[in-house]
C-alpha cells in the first residue's frame, strides 16, 4: 500500500468511493457526487491524500476550509473516504494520521469534521487521531426530508501554539 498525493487524474476513483459513501446515508448530507471542478475549487489544494494498493485507490482524505475569513485560514473541515471492500483494515485511521501530519507542516492550527453519530466507525477513527466530541448539533439538516444530527469533533494542534 502507497499513501501519496490525490491528484486530477484520481478523480474516477476518488469519486466512486465517495458515492458508496453517499449511497450508506451517514456519510454526507450530499446527495450526488460534485465534478471535479468543483470539488478541486472547494478543497485546500495541499493536504489531498490518496491510499492505493495494486493501483487501485482504497481511500482518501482532504481538507475544506471552513471560513474564508483570514482569521480561520488555520481551520480546516476534514472528509475521509474508505472504499467499503477495505473496511476495517485501519486504512482510514492511516489516512487521518497522515492527514493531521501534513496538515499541521501546512500551518493549520485546528481541524474539524461533522460526523453523524450514527456513524460510529468514523467517530472513532476521528478520537484515535486526537480528536474530541465538542457536542452534538441537532437537526442541523434534512436527508431524504429527516432531519439529521451531526457530532461536531476537532482535533487542535499540540505543535502550532
Amino acid at each position: 500500500m502507497e499513501i501519496r498525493k490525490l491528484s486530477a487524474e484520481d478523480w474516477r476513483q476518488v469519486k466512486l468511493i465517495y458515492e458508496k459513501g453517499i449511497e450508506t446515508n451517514n456519510a454526507t448530507f450530499q446527495t450526488s457526487a460534485p465534478s471535479w471542478e468543483d470539488w478541486d475549487n472547494s478543497h485546500l489544494t495541499s493536504c489531498r491524500i490518496v491510499m492505493e494498493d495494486d493501483d487501485s485507490i482504497i481511500g482518501w482524505t482532504a481538507l475544506t476550509p471552513v471560513s474564508s475569513r483570514c482569521v480561520y485560514a488555520g481551520v480546516a473541515e476534514v472528509s475521509v473516504y474508505v472504499d467499503p471492500t477495505h473496511s476495517g483494515k485501519g486504512i482510514g485511521l492511516i489516512l487521518l494520521n497522515e492527514l493531521v501530519k501534513q496538515s499541521e507542516a501546512e500551518g493549520i492550527w485546528t481541524l474539524q469534521a461533522g460526523i453523524f453519530p450514527e456513524n460510529i466507525a468514523s467517530i472513532r477513527i476521528h478520537e484515535k487521531a486526537g480528536f474530541r466530541i465538542l457536542g452534538i448539533r441537532e437537526k442541523i439538516g434534512k436527508q431524504n426530508n429527516i432531519w439529521r444530527d451531526t457530532a461536531l469533533l476537532e482535533r487542535r494542534s499540540t505543535l502550532i501554539i
